[in-house]
Order: structure tokens, then sequence, then C-alpha cells
């Protein structure tokens, strides 16, 4: 082989590995802030979300409700679709019942959930064609990962005619059923949920609840519960009465396997959960971020006036929960109450940051400085945390939050605005900038089945304002005066 032959496979060997490295280039990319690789959207992974091909993985997933009327299918498909958005997981609810709405504006009486009524019944099929197509849309086109198709889905045959679709996209599918036969709980659901329902706008309320009664007669004509031999093959759990008895079949993945944690740990029981920050910290009068330092004087007036504020309440088994930091401890000292602390509480590091101001930071990490204005939630400090971090090193404190009853967490800035974007829906690009002030107690009240209601308070020198949010009323409930810098 003579010289020039031999330079020319040298070049043809060259080019071939830059292509090949361009071509790695091109189907896998790496952003700073995320710190992981992203699929090319024209890779072949793309192409297989949508396929009828074997399930993998990580494909997406469908949860589909299935129960009778009046049994908190959309309760829970709500707080479920918030936990799985929080914990980093893209998910959306698909509610049958608003397809129909926007089908049939006028709603007249029960007689269109008859199953022999023929018209009504190819108008609610249609309706769930149409979630359907739209559930696909999002899990192939929009980046979702799990779909909540929220709808009765009480017989055989349209839980099939789902499976089917899912099989053919190749999309997992986990059951979630409510069954309950307690009066009381169905004639509470009734009334708190209902009656304001836009298919009973403007009724009599002795109408709704008879109307809706026979509704629910309807359904249970055809009902055919999930059965534990002829669906043994299906990854499913069923929850009586409200979370008195379980039973889980076949979990099948992580997600499933979250899904049902979560639901085996919350309740519907009425409780207030109360968030405050600390009282000022010394660090806090010099504009200096983290640290472990105590409380200044006016964080101590602070403290003294939650005491009182605390007392004044006659909060019924009220728990106390603060971090491992000095300045939340010498706060709940100051109440005169047994308090627990929690490591996972502990204010987000701020790494080689710590103890600077953010003047400083800019000048010595200019390059930092400017991250953390591009992405905020995913920005880590450096040998530090992120809010992304901090939110899993928070799922426990969830848990436990939606386990307990009546809770005040005496935290920070950032685990605050951490635990608030969880309880009123908050996206990750919101979460950074929730208002946290200092000085303020914040109380949620969870209300059973997403509706809202309203907070009051006879006590003198409070101020008031109510905001709505998905299942949660929020109310500043207490505000102590007195200048003091907030820390971003």
């Amino acid at each position: 082989m003579n010289t020039q032959d031999t330079e020319a496979d040298c070049a043809q060997a060259l080019r071939t590995q830059k292509q090949q490295m361009a071509d790695m280039l091109r189907e896998l990319k790496q952003t700073r802030l995320q710190k992981i690789w992203i699929p090319h959207p024209s890779t072949r992974l793309q192409q297989r979300r949508g396929s009828s091909v074997p399930q993998f993985t990580n494909s997406p997933t469908m949860i589909i409700m299935v129960g009778l009327p009046a049994r908190g299918k959309t309760y829970i498909s709500k707080k479920l679709t918030r936990y799985l958005n929080w914990i980093g997981t893209p998910t959306k609810v698909f509610n049958v019942g608003q397809y129909r709405r926007e089908a049939v504006q006028t709603y007249k009486n029960y007689e269109f959930f008859r199953s022999d009524n023929q018209e009504a019944m190819k108008i609610r099929k249609q309706c769930a064609l149409n979630a359907l197509k739209d559930v696909n849309t999002y899990l192939t086109r929009e980046e979702g990962q799990v779909a909540v198709f929220d709808a009765t889905n009480t017989t055989r045959e349209r839980r099939s005619m789902i499976l089917q679709f899912a099989k053919n996209r190749g999309f997992k599918v986990f059951f979630i059923e409510s069954i309950c036969d307690d009066p009381d709980i169905i004639a509470e659901n009734i009334t708190q949920v209902k009656l304001s329902s836009p298919d009973y706008k403007d009724c009599d309320r002795e109408k709704v609840v008879e109307d809706f009664l026979k509704r629910i007669e309807c359904y249970q004509m055809t009902y055919e519960p999930l059965h534990d031999d002829m669906d043994s093959d299906l990854s499913y759990i069923k929850i009586f009465n409200v979370g008195s008895r379980y039973l889980v079949n076949r979990v099948q993945d992580h997600i499933q396997s979250r899904t049902v944690y979560y639901l085996m740990n919350i309740h519907v029981t009425p409780r207030s959960i109360y968030l405050s920050r600390h009282g000022e910290s010394e660090l806090n009068l010099t504009g200096r971020i983290g640290g472990d330092s105590g409380l200044s004087n006016r964080g101590k007036q602070f403290a003294h006036a939650l005491g009182n504020f605390v007392k004044s309440q006659n909060i019924t088994d009220l728990k106390v929960w603060t971090s491992h930091m000095k300045r939340t401890i010498q706060t709940a000292e100051a109440l005169g109450v047994p308090y627990e602390q929690w490591k996972a509480l502990n204010e987000i590091d701020a790494g080689v940051c710590e103890e600077m101001t953010y003047e400083e930071i800019q000048e010595h990490f200019p390059e930092e400085f400017a991250l953390r204005d591009q992405d905020k939630y995913r920005y880590r400090y450096p040998k530090g945390e992120s809010y992304e971090d901090l939110v899993q090193r928070l799922e426990p404190v969830i848990m436990e939050l939606e386990r307990q009853e009546n809770v005040l967490v005496i935290c920070h800035q950032a685990v605050m605005r951490c635990l608030l974007a969880y309880f009123l829906d908050k996206s990750a690009e919101e979460l950074p900038y929730l208002k946290c002030p200092l000085h303020t107690v914040l109380k949620l009240t969870p209300v059973a089945y997403g509706e809202c209601r309203p907070i009051t308070s006879s006590h003198i020198g409070l101020h008031i304002i109510l905001s709505e949010y998905c299942g949660f009323s929020l109310c500043p409930i207490l505000s102590y005066k007195g200048s003091c810098k907030s820390i971003a």
C-alpha cells in the first residue's frame, strides 16, 4: 500500500470519527443547570413513546379512577396530581365530567345517566374518547409522564376499552378504585361538593341531593368493581371508606409504588397547618444567607408574640416542628410547648456561599450568580443544594404532614416556599419566588374534595386576607409589625 492510500485511509477514518461524534452530540445535549442528558427530539426514543411497542421502564403511565359518584375520585385525582408534579413527574388530570359538561351545556336530571338512555350513552362514550385523545396528545407530544383519567369507569367494558387504548400506545396502566359504603361519608361528599357543582347551579338543596342519589343508583345497576380473581393481572389499589382499609395488587414500577405510598398516607380529617419562618436572626440583619446564628432582638419579640398567639388559639393537640438550626429552635422555645426537630427542615445549603451577601456572591462568583438567575429552581450552589434537591429532602416531611392533624412548622424561607408550592399546587418555575415574609404566620386549611371554605377569626388585631386555592384556603393570620430585611 503506497503512502497516498495510507493518507487517504487516515483521512477517511478521521472523517468517520468526526461524523460519529457529531451524531452523538446531535442526539445528546447537556444543560449546565440540569446536568442530565436530554434526548434530541428526532431520536428513536422520542419516536418510540407513541408507538405500539412493548412497554419500556420509563413508558408514560395512565392512572385510571374507578368508582361510583360521590366516592372522592376527583379529590384523589387532584391531590395525587399535585404531589406527582411537586416531586418532578409531569402529571395532568383529565376529568371526563368536564368534557360532558362542554358537550351538553344544560343538565336536566339523573335520567341522562340511565344505562338504557341510548342517546346519552353515545354522548358519554364520545366524551370519554375525546378525553382519551387528549391523554394521548399529552403523553406523546407534550412530554407528560402521567395522565390521571378521572371518571367512574364502573363497567368492565369501559375499562377494557381504556386498557386496549393504552396497550396500543405502549402506556402503563394503574387503577385506583374508591369504594365507600358508609352513608355518612357519601352524604357529606354530596353536601360539600355536589351542591356547588355546575350541574346544579341555582338548584334547591333537597332537589340536588335527591337527584344525585338517583344518579348514583343509575351507576349501581351496571357497576362491576375490580375483581380479585378476574382482574388479578392488573395493577391497582382499592381504597375502602376513605382509607380505613387498602388492597394493593401487582405494583410494577416506581410511579405506581410512589402513588400507593402517597395514597396510604393522606386523610380527610379537618385540620390546619400553620407555617412560619423563624424570628429575625443576627445574619438577617446584615443581609447574609444561611449560617446558624441566633435570633436578633426583633426576632425574640416575634417569638414571644407567636407564643401568645398559639396560646390564644387553643388549638387541639397542636404539634410544633422545627429544623435543627438555632433560629428555629429559639423561636419554638418561646412557645413554652413541646416541639420536635427535623433535620430535613434545615434551610437550603448555600455551600461555599454560606454567610455571604448577594453582593459578595456576585463579586466573587459572577458566573454562579448569573446561572442562578437563569434557573433558580434547578441551580445548585457550589458544594450546596438547589431548590430541586430541597424538594426531594422535604418529601418525608410532606408525607408526615399528610398523616398529621394540627401542626405548626417553624422553618426557613426556601423550605417554606417548597412546602407552600406543594399545598398550593405551584409550579417549579413559581416555587422560588413565592412570598414568605419574616414574622408572618400562614394558616393552611385543607378542605375535603377540593372545595374552599371561608376562614374567620375573632382574634383582636390579626389581619385576615383570604385567598382560595385548589383544596386549600390560605390565610396570613399573624403579622408581627417590625422592620426587618427579607433575604430572597
